[in-house]
C-alpha cells in the first residue's frame, strides 16, 4: 500500500511516496516541487494540481497524508497555502485516496518522540528512520517524508484495510 505525503505550500510543495510493503527502501519517491513567483497565483495552483495528478497516476497511492495548517507567524502566506492545500485535497479526493491530516506537533511526536521538537531535530531524524537518497536537502521534501512516516506510525491498523 502506497502513501502520497505532502507538505503543502504554493511556492514549494514537498512530495513523497512511501510504500509500507517494501521491507527496506520504503521511500519510493520524493521531491520538492516549485512554482515560479512570476506566474499569477491561479496558474501556480494549476501547476500544483497537475503535478499532484501526475504523481498519483505514476505511483498509484491509495492514501494521502497531508499536514494540517498551523500558522502562528506568517499570516500573509496563510491564505495562499490554504488555497493550495485545498487543490491538493481535492485532487486526492477526486482520485479516491483516503485522506489523513496531521498537525506539526503530531508529526514531531511520531518522528522524534517529542511534540515540541525543533525543525532541525525532525530533519535529522528522518534519515535515521529510513533510507533517504543523498540529494534530498530540501526541508519541504524531508517534511513530506516525515508526514508519510507519521501516517505509517499513527494508522497502522487502519492502513491494512486500504
Amino acid at each position: 500500500m502506497r502513501i502520497l505525503s505532502i507538505d503543502p505550500g504554493f511556492e514549494r510543495v514537498g512530495i513523497a511516496i512511501i510504500d509500507k510493503n517494501k521491507p527496506k527502501d520504503i521511500l519510493v519517491y520524493s521531491n520538492c516541487f516549485k512554482t515560479s513567483n512570476k506566474l499569477p497565483f491561479e496558474k501556480r495552483l494549476r501547476e500544483i494540481g497537475k503535478e499532484i495528478e501526475r504523481v498519483i497516476k505514476e505511483y498509484t497511492p491509495k492514501v494521502l497524508a497531508i499536514e494540517k495548517l498551523y500558522f502562528t507567524t506568517n499570516q500573509k502566506t496563510a491564505m495562499g497555502v490554504s488555497e493550495a492545500r485545498g487543490v491538493m485535497v481535492y485532487i486526492a479526493s477526486k482520485n479516491e485516496l483516503k485522506i489523513y491530516e496531521y498537525t506539526p506537533p503530531q508529526i514531531k511526536i511520531a518522528v522524534t518522540g517529542y511534540g515540541k521538537a525543533s525543525k532541525e531535530m525532525v530533519m535529522s531524524m528522518v534519515p535515521k528512520l529510513i533510507k533517504v537518497k543523498n540529494d534530498v536537502n530540501s526541508d519541504d521534501e524531508l517534511d513530506a517524508i516525515a508526514i508519510g512516516l507519521t501516517c505509517l506510525a499513527c494508522e497502522k491498523s487502519d492502513l491494512s484495510t486500504v
